[in-house]
């Protein structure tokens, strides 16, 4: 009879390594794809601005002209001179002061014995370390207590954490590290989705699908922009006394 061993194959080390490598690939995908779509969102929002957004502004403008002129409002500013610049402005509270506590200053001095750089062994942890020295010095600054918590557990939790050179510690960063990654995919999948699901993301997708089908959807909207400012800009002109 056979005895089955404690653990299972993908635990030990060469399981371990293989499931590593395949989170790996995944991952340099996955930050790929996030990057591509942000890339091509950046790019439609710098052309839907350049041939619409103006278009936009122009008629929000000769719109709020108009209702000026309905109502009066262009000649009761001009009668009231213009506002005191040295009255502040109202719905604009001073921001206030923070302050760091001892709680913020205790968990920072936790932060900085665990991943200061000058204890890392290369150059690649050494990195890691300053990047998250750099993000606790940021929170310390604003005495923020729970991003340096977060920044304490999740170093605790990573590989570089774990001490040792025999076959068990080994195991655990791979273990480890295969968590890390696993996490760093759950992330990257929220923000491709959050990207896709933005207002940005869902008029590209309606363009993209319009093109697709020998439709432009930017050129139709720039059509009924210039033809809706030709109407305001003739109604502002019928409001203005003649000259």
């Amino acid at each position: 009879m056979l005895v089955r061993s404690g653990k299972r194959k993908d635990d030990e080390p060469d399981g371990l390594r293989a499931r590593l490598a395949e989170l790996d690939a995944m991952l340099v995908e996955r930050t790929t794809e996030v990057a591509r779509v942000k890339s091509g969102l950046d790019a439609f929002e710098i052309d839907y601005r350049k041939r619409v957004g103006a278009l936009h502004e122009k008629l929000d403008t000769l719109e709020l002209e108009i209702a000026e002129a309905e109502l009066g409002e262009l000649s009761k500013r001009m009668e009231g001179g213009p506002a005191d610049p040295s009255q502040p402005a109202a719905g604009r509270p001073a921001p206030p002061p923070r302050f760091t506590s001892d709680a913020a200053r205790k968990l920072f001095r936790d932060v900085a014995k665990a991943i200061h750089p000058d204890l890392a062994h290369d150059e690649a942890t050494r990195d890691r370390r300053h990047t998250l020295m750099v993000e606790a010095n940021r929170a310390y600054a604003t005495g923020d207590e729970e991003q340096l918590r977060s920044i304490l557990q999740a170093w605790e939790r990573s590989p570089d954490a774990v001490q040792g050179s025999d076959p068990e510690a080994m195991r655990l960063r791979l273990v480890r590290r295969i968590a890390q990654i696993e996490e760093e995919l759950e992330m990257l999948g929220q923000d491709l989705a959050a990207l896709k699901d933005s207002p940005l993301g869902k008029l590209k997708a309606m363009v993209d699908a319009a093109a697709a089908s020998g439709k432009d959807l930017v050129r139709d909207m720039v059509g009924r922009l210039k033809r809706d400012i030709l109407v305001a800009t003739n109604r502002l002109d019928a409001l203005r006394p003649p000259v």
